[in-house]
This record gives C-alpha cells, sequence and structure tokens, in this order.
C-alpha cells in the first residue's frame, strides 16, 4: 500500500513540473521568442518524465504502473483547471473605464 501512495504522489508531482515546463514552452513559442530557454523547456519538458520513470523502474519497481498513473492524472487535471481558469478570464466582463 505505500509502493502505491508513494507511487502516487511521485507522480502528481512528476506530472505537474511536466505541465509547467510544456505551459512554459508553449507559451515562449506562441509569444515569439524562441531562444535557448525555449529549446531548454522543450528539451526538459521532453526527457523529464522519462528520467523519472527510468529512475523509478529501478529503485521502486513495483511502483511504476503507479508513477505514469500519476504523471498522466496530473497533466489531465492541470490542462482542464487550466482551460477552465482562461476560460472563466475571457467570459468576465472588462469595466469600463471613467
Amino acid at each position: 500500500m505505500l509502493n502505491i501512495l508513494l507511487g502516487i504522489f511521485i507522480g502528481l508531482v512528476t506530472g505537474a513540473i511536466q505541465f509547467f515546463l510544456l505551459f512554459k514552452f508553449v507559451a515562449s513559442i506562441t509569444g515569439g521568442k524562441m531562444g535557448t530557454k525555449t529549446l531548454l523547456f522543450a528539451i526538459t519538458q521532453f526527457l523529464f518524465p522519462f528520467a523519472v520513470l527510468v529512475i523509478c523502474a529501478f529503485l521502486l519497481p513495483d511502483s511504476l504502473m503507479w508513477v505514469g498513473i500519476g504523471i498522466a492524472a496530473a497533466l489531465v487535471v492541470s490542462a482542464i483547471v487550466r482551460f477552465v481558469r482562461v476560460s472563466r478570464e475571457k467570459d468576465v466582463p472588462k469595466k469600463k473605464k471613467k
């Protein structure tokens, strides 16, 4: 039971970090800022979950499936939360300046 909880926790943290990196990468691409920082976000966002999964495969092989589930869950929930926040900000009418 402890392996399951530890795996899910590691997965959730990893997924949240990966979403942050993905968000920064997409924001810099859509903002027209192509530079070394953008490339660093792209490489890190791509390799970070692989590194975590390989480390877990060696140290916690029984929790590997739960780490993957946690990563996927964190990515999906983070994307939904971000979508709802952005949608609400666009729907709120702006106050007129006097």
